[in-house]
C-alpha cells in the first residue's frame, strides 16, 4: 500500500522504540512524519505543524491521550484533524470514552503496519470526501429547497446571529426537512459530534438537536396553517419517518397534538 501524496502524520507515543517503529514504517510508505514523546509536546507539534492526521497512545505520563484529544477538539484550528488512538487498552469503557471525546478510530496493540495504514487511509479518504462535500454543497445553502414546502420564515428569526455558528445554522436551514441528525451537521461542518454539541450549547444554551427540532416546528406550523395536507404527509415533508415521533415532538413544543393545534389556529 503506497501513498503518492505526502500527507503529514503526527505520532504521539512515549515509548521511544514503538514511536520510532511507527515513524519509520509510515515514512517508508510515503508520509511526512512528525514524532512527539509525550502529550504536551504532541499538542505543541500539532499546533505548529497542523498535520493531516494524529496517531496517539492513551497511557502516557503527565498528560494522557484523552486530555490530548480533548485539548485539540476545543481549538477550532485543530478540532477537525482526524485522530486515531493506538493503545494497548481495549476495554469497552476505554473505547466508548474515546468515541465520546471525538476520536475517529481506535486501534489496539499489538497491531500490524498494514492495519494502521488501512485505518489511516480510511480516515484521510473520509476527510477528503467531507472537504469536497462542504465545498460543493454548502455553496447551495442560500437556494430554496422547494417551492411548496419552504417555511415562510426568515432563518434570522429562528437562529441566533452568531458568526462562528453560521455554517451550522445554514446547514440546518438547508436540510432540516431531510431527517438530518447531530452527526450529519457535525460531519458537514467538520467537527466531532461531541465537540459541536458542547460548542453550540455553550454559545446558545441549546443543543444542535434542539435547533433542528425548533426549525422543523416552524415548518410544521406553516404547513398546518397553510394547506390541507394530512399530519402524516407533513411529518414526511419535515424529515420524520415516524408520524408518532413528529406528533410527540409537536405536542411537547405546543401543548397540543398537530391536528388539534391546526383546528385552534
Amino acid at each position: 500500500m503506497m501513498f503518492k501524496s505526502s500527507k503529514k502524520i503526527l505520532v504521539i507515543e512515549d515509548d521511544n522504540i514503538t514511536r520510532n517503529l511507527y515513524l519509520k514504517g509510515l515514512e517508508a510508505k510515503g508520509f511526512e512524519i512528525v514524532g512527539a514523546a509525550n502529550g504536551r509536546v504532541g499538542i505543541q507539534q500539532v499546533q505548529e505543524h497542523i498535520p493531516d492526521l494524529v496517531i496517539c497512545d492513551i497511557t502516557m505520563p503527565d498528560m494522557d491521550g484523552y486530555r490530548v484529544l480533548t485539548t485539540l477538539r476545543q481549538d477550532p484550528t485543530t478540532a477537525v484533524i482526524p485522530f486515531i488512538f493506538l493503545t494497548g487498552s481495549s476495554t469497552r469503557a476505554d473505547i466508548r470514552k474515546a468515541m465520546e471525546l471525538g476520536a475517529d478510530d481506535y486501534i489496539t496493540k499489538p497491531s500490524t503496519l498494514d492495519e494502521l495504514l488501512r485505518a489511516i487511509a480510511s480516515r484521510l479518504q473520509r476527510q477528503a470526501n467531507l472537504q469536497y462535500w462542504c465545498a460543493t454543497k454548502l455553496q447551495k445553502v442560500a437556494k430554496p429547497v422547494s417551492t411548496d414546502n419552504t417555511a415562510l420564515t426568515s432563518p434570522s428569526s429562528i437562529f441566533p446571529d452568531i458568526p462562528q455558528l453560521k455554517e451550522v445554522f445554514d446547514f440546518i436551514e438547508a436540510h432540516y426537512h431531510e431527517g438530518i441528525t447531530l452527526c450529519d451537521v457535525a460531519e458537514a461542518v467538520g467537527y466531532s459530534p461531541a465537540y459541536l454539541t458542547n460548542r453550540v450549547a455553550r454559545q446558545t444554551g441549546e443543543t444542535v438537536n434542539c435547533w433542528i427540532v425548533k426549525r422543523r416546528m416552524v415548518g410544521a406550523r406553516f404547513l398546518l396553517q397553510n394547506n390541507d395536507r394530512t399530519v402524516e404527509q407533513i411529518a414526511k415533508e419535515l424529515g420524520y419517518q415516524d408520524v408518532s415521533h413528529f406528533s410527540r415532538q409537536f405536542r411537547q413544543h405546543h401543548g397540543l397534538p398537530p391536528q388539534a393545534w391546526r383546528k385552534k389556529h
